[in-house]
């Protein structure tokens, strides 16, 4: 995929951090200062990066020229050291470009507990800002990958009154993988860029917005990580009208949420042993928050995942998971389908018959789960994932 964002470029270096010459350390620039947008991860423990964004946030400064990621060290748990990291992260690429430390934002993601290898940073930045490219988006979409098995990246193009709008996204994800991003307070980090002019209030607005209904609604094992980030920047080079509330707002979002949407299934399909992707779907419960409860406690049970990756419609995993979520429930009312077929009914089993067809369902890559508890209106989903002996094995051996 040609990841050309008009007025930003790209740059990917191997700085040594955790493997040696695989590239992690990674940069995008705007030519022009652009809108920020951000949310963070609802973590109580936050990485430095985390920290430091935080607080730019709360001091009102919704603009930034650069974005500097690392793999292979979360800088997380790292205390007043971690924090100085990021701040002399800053100061090196901002000496570099010709622009300041408060333009810069840093992400980070790996292995939780130990310090950047500063020295090593500090070597590579200058080569890292040499390498700016219109051509070089992709690489940074590489460099910010840890346990994943490919690239995420998704581009999309938008006509806003009479002017072509790009946007385009890159993520990394595989494992600890349960997002729970808000506002300024996965691992999973994602980037988006847009040549669109916008309003920064409406724009950190529609990010709150499409995380929620996107990344948020995505789990492999349900570990909400210490530096989960998404970022989103605009430099407005379209020269189209501001986008916000009043204009344009409504056909950008759509666009915005399509393009955050494939990113997440992207972070699911290529999960940490991931051999199936599964839409796991509540219906009819009472609210819409018992039906997202409910769906996320199935999604993120064991003994359903598991089953999933076996291959085996056990149903009564599925309705003992649902049944802790602590709403009153009718077992004589629920009913449960892979895709099209049936194989519970009034809170029975429909038999072998019924099993065997949902079996070949599951054989493939991908299949829905859905729960229809017959209580209410409201429903729910989940894309979730199976757990298989690979997800085990790669996080037994994550940090040797």
């Amino acid at each position: 995929m040609n990841l050309l964002v008009p007025g930003f470029k790209g740059s990917a270096v191997s700085a040594n951090i955790k493997y040696q010459g695989r590239l992690d350390l990674g940069l995008i620039a705007s030519n022009e200062s652009a809108a920020l947008a951000a949310v963070f991860t609802g973590n109580e423990i936050k990485a430095a990066p985390v920290l430091a964004g935080l607080d730019r946030l709360s001091r009102g400064e919704p603009y930034a020229r650069a974005v500097v990621v690392n793999s292979g060290n979360a800088n997380a748990c790292t205390g007043h050291d971690g924090v100085v990291h990021v701040q002399e992260i800053c100061s090196l690429v901002a000496k570099e470009m010709g622009i300041t430390p408060e333009d810069v934002m840093v992400s980070s993601t790996g292995v939780i507990g130990q310090l950047l290898p500063m020295g090593r940073i500090t070597e590579a930045v200058p080569a890292l800002v040499r390498g700016l490219s219109e051509n070089g988006l992709e690489a940074v979409a590489d460099a910010i990958l840890t346990t994943d098995k490919v690239r995420k990246t998704v581009i999309r193009h938008i006509d806003v009154g009479g002017v072509e709008v790009t946007v385009a996204g890159m993520a990394k994800g595989a494992g600890m993988i349960g997002p729970n991003m808000g506002p300024p307070q996965a691992t999973m980090l994602s980037f988006v860029l847009s040549d669109a002019k916008v309003d920064p209030v409406w724009w950190q607005g529609l990010l709150e917005r499409t995380v929620s209904d996107t990344f948020n609604q995505i789990t492999i094992d349900g570990d909400t990580s210490t530096n989960d980030t998404v970022l989103a920047l605009a430099n407005g080079l379209a020269g189209n009208k501001k986008i916000n509330d009043v204009q344009y707002g409504e056909p950008f979002e759509h666009v915005f949420k399509e393009l955050l949407q494939d990113l997440a299934r992207q972070i699911v399909m290529d999960g940490e042993g991931v051999t199936k992707c599964v839409t796991l779907a509540v219906k009819g419960a009472r609210t819409g928050e018992e039906a997202d409860r409910i769906a996320r406690i199935i999604a993120e049970s064991p003994l359903v995942k598991t089953a999933f990756f076996g291959e085996d419609p056990n149903w009564g995993r599925i309705l003992a998971a649902a049944g802790r979520a602590g709403f009153p429930l009718d077992q004589g009312l629920i009913s449960l389908s892979f895709d099209d077929i049936e194989i519970v009914r009034m809170g029975m089993g429909l038999g072998k018959k019924a099993e065997n067809q949902a079996k070949k369902v599951m054989a493939a890559g991908e299949f829905k789960v859905v729960l229809d508890l017959g209580l209410g209106q409201e429903e729910a989903s989940i894309l979730t994932s199976d757990l298989s002996t690979d997800y085990v094995r790669i996080n037994a051996d994550y940090r040797t």
